[in-house]
């Protein structure tokens, strides 16, 4: 029986993927870094910002991770109106919250940007717990950050949906023992499919919670 489902926040919650492209864009340009289109969509594949760093600069100081994640952050919300929230979403909470099922973010996002991005959005409230990329010591594919967010609502694996957009987001939440909706266009659905993903929608207006809480 489903008692609790954990939203990832990028790509889930907010369609901001593009958005942190320019961002990650004008962060490489700016370090005189080229970076093709195709390198850039792992940037959204639900990386923690220091994992990210470290993939495309390789061994980076904690120090130097720390300035560059400022920047990135500074260039993320110079752009930030080019993020929205999700179609559907909240009429999905709502019902939700209807059926009282319990909810949490779990995002690879650092404490402040999460914050900010929930408040900006009116979510803060909507979630009884928040579980960021800070909490964890790895991040997504490894099932940490879920099964934090699931102690946090004191549920069991077998009692929790994931609902993820990436594919290192679906083998997090399935090495957690947790039922994953994947939230895909045509072109990535088959992606989160071959992950583990257990149904795939493109939005929260395609929905039906009797088939979720099957």
């Amino acid at each position: 029986m489903l008692s609790g489902v954990l939203f990832d926040m990028d790509g889930v919650l907010i369609d901001s993927h593009s958005a942190h492209k320019v961002a990650w864009r004008r962060f490489f340009d700016g370090l005189g870094k080229q970076v093709s289109d195709g390198d850039l969509d792992y940037v959204v594949d639900g990386r923690r910002r220091d994992d990210i760093l470290r993939h495309f600069l390789g061994e980076v100081s904690d120090k130097q991770l720390c300035e560059y994640g400022k920047v990135k952050d500074a260039h993320f919300f110079d752009v930030v109106d080019l993020v929205t929230v999700k179609r559907g979403l909240s009429s999905f909470l709502d019902d939700l919250e209807c059926h009282r099922i319990a909810t949490a973010v779990a995002t690879s996002a650092n404490r402040f940007r999460a914050g900010e991005m929930l408040k900006r959005f009116g979510l803060t409230t909507r979630f009884s717990a928040t579980v960021t990329g800070n909490e964890v010591v790895r991040g997504k594919p490894d099932p940490a950050i879920f099964r934090l967010a699931g102690s946090r609502l004191d549920l069991p694996p077998t009692a929790l949906l994931v609902v993820e957009d990436a594919v290192s987001g679906v083998k997090a939440a399935k090495a957690a023992g947790m039922r994953c909706l994947g939230i895909a266009g045509h072109d990535r659905a088959q992606m989160l499919r071959d992950a583990g993903a257990d149904a795939v929608i493109p939005d929260f207006t395609v929905w039906l919670l009797v088939e979720l809480r099957a």
